[in-house]
């Protein structure tokens, strides 16, 4: 290559080498230059976006993201640039991956809120930055002037933030490295003790703890044993009571009526008949309750 040339393509770049993600981005992006909003707020970008989400919704949706999103799948580096079609939450994605910054350079994501704000909250637009110069930076972006797809210079002062895809790469680097610093799973290795039942116990100390809880309750149980402290059970285990329970009075006796017999049998012994029933009500005396006593009751005698 040429010296001149090279200068020429430093110039245009901003002075900055390209990293691979950036390179493969604006290559993508560039064959998409001139490309028109159809019908209806209709693109080919919001269809694709809305199959991958199976909501149609983003068929006719403002498009300046999902063309990002599109793009970076088809250079294959969605996973440093981000799928997204509200531009807020790929702010917010981008400073989750600390791959934030107020910095333009080529291949970054540049995010714009046109009130001027410098809250992600507040962020309008996002495209793709091509290069800088001096304060201003030229992009690519999507949905401008109402239906185009096409190349824009910008003043940096509605400028919220970049977000920086190989920052996103170089970040997850280190991550992928820890998930294989264990060389074999665990259940694998050779030499491995056998499962103990104090092992539920964890540590030491732990088991320590529980002897000596252990011992502190058999202690006081058996100390409320020997000064004869039990528990008892109430109602319906039938405690008994130290209070006797009332005495139940017996029905009043009732007198049993003489029969023929009995009444010819004393009239043979000399025993007066009973008198003849009189007519008309009878006052008839009961025998008031009998206290209840320890001794049964003898059975009825007759009279001598």
């Amino acid at each position: 290559m040429p010296l001149l040339q090279f200068i020429v393509i430093c110039h245009i770049l901003g002075g900055v080498k390209l990293d691979p993600i950036a390179e493969e981005l604006l290559k993508t992006v560039r064959e998409e230059l001139g490309y028109r909003e159809k019908k209806g707020e209709h693109t080919k970008f919001g269809h694709w976006y809305a199959d991958r989400l199976k909501d149609p919704q983003y068929q006719d949706a403002p498009w300046c993201d999902m063309f990002i999103a599109w793009a970076a799948d088809k250079a294959g580096v969605t996973d440093y640039v981000g799928q997204f079609a509200w531009t807020p939450s790929h702010a917010v994605w981008f400073i989750k991956k600390d791959a934030w910054s107020q910095r333009p350079e080529p291949g970054a994501l540049v995010f714009f809120d046109w009130k001027g704000g410098k809250s992600y909250k507040g962020i309008d637009h996002v495209g793709i930055v091509e290069r800088v110069e001096g304060k201003k930076i030229h992009t690519i972006e999507a949905n401008v002037d109402r239906v185009w797809l096409k190349r824009k210079v910008r003043e940096t002062d509605k400028v919220v933030g970049y977000g920086l895809p190989r920052v996103v790469k170089a970040n997850a680097a280190p991550e992928e490295i820890r998930s294989t610093d264990q060389p074999f799973p665990l259940g694998e290795r050779s030499g491995a003790r056998e499962s103990s039942p104090l092992d539920v116990l964890g540590s030491p100390l732990a088991l320590l703890v529980v002897m000596v809880a252990t011992t502190v309750v058999v202690s006081l149980r058996l100390a409320g044993r020997r000064r004869g402290h039990h528990r008892r059970f109430h109602w319906p285990w039938n405690e008994p009571s130290s209070t006797p329970p009332p005495a139940r009075p017996f029905p009043p006796e009732v007198p049993r009526p003489r029969t023929r017999a009995r009444t010819e049998a004393g009239a043979s012994r000399g025993t007066p008949a009973a008198p003849e029933p009189r007519s008309g009500p009878v006052a008839t005396k009961t025998r008031p309750p009998a206290a209840r006593t320890p001794t049964r009751r003898r059975p009825y005698e007759p009279r001598d």
